[in-house]
């Protein structure tokens, strides 16, 4: 392998500043669904399924501009700090969203970055990762919920009907729900994404 080979696979400050650029865009979606969740309990769960749906476009072009190894996973640390900036990092979104960032780079990396299907499968895969926002509810839930509730008690932003109707929600059939919709409609935003490559980001000289 040449050094120019060797070289062109690393990531540039070009490529560096391509992965912020996409990584703010993400973490701007992403943020409003998580703002969306306290609206009703069932947004919490399927908030890792639509920001899958709605992010599917910043994901799918950065993989489309940065074919090298570390884009996926630096968006997904810079959303993590954001995350941890503001205090709403836990240890369980810390573990999904790690492994799901490793997870989809080795599927980028045996796709040699250039397949649709391979960017789309680790799109879904890097997606699942956000579930560990409402996953401690069913990993810890006796302690979560009494914890929940001594907020509520202490006049914190969670209602105690929110909490009540969250409690319901937290079955065995919502789990899969869960980790299906990130999976699901990642795959739908990889297409809406595709559609849109064609029709307009082509044109427009963006990808």
């Amino acid at each position: 392998m040449s050094t120019t080979e060797v070289t062109s696979k690393k990531l540039k400050g070009k490529d560096l500043i391509t992965i912020g650029i996409f990584s703010a865009i993400y973490f701007a979606v992403n943020f409003i669904f998580m703002m969306a969740a306290a609206l009703h309990p069932i947004m919490w769960i399927l908030m890792p399924g639509f920001i899958a749906l709605f992010t599917g476009v910043p994901y799918m072009i950065l993989a489309s501009k940065v074919k090298k190894a570390g884009a996926v996973l630096i968006m997904g640390l810079i959303s993590g700090l954001i995350y941890y900036a503001t205090g709403m990092f836990t240890v369980v979104i810390l573990i999904t969203f790690a492994s799901a960032c490793l997870l989809a780079e080795v599927i980028r990396l045996a796709t040699k970055y250039k397949s649709f299907t391979g960017n789309s499968i680790s799109f879904a895969v890097f997606s699942v990762g956000m579930i560990g926002s409402p996953l401690p509810m069913w990993l810890f839930k006796d302690s979560f919920f009494k914890q929940i509730s001594e907020q509520t008690g202490q006049g914190g932003i969670v209602s105690g009907n929110y909490l009540s109707i969250l409690s319901n929600l937290a079955t065995d059939g919502m789990l899969i729900v869960l980790i299906l919709a990130p999976i699901v409609l990642g795959g739908i935003g990889a297409l809406i994404a595709r559609a849109l490559f064609k029709k307009h980001f082509v044109k427009a000289g963006i990808v």
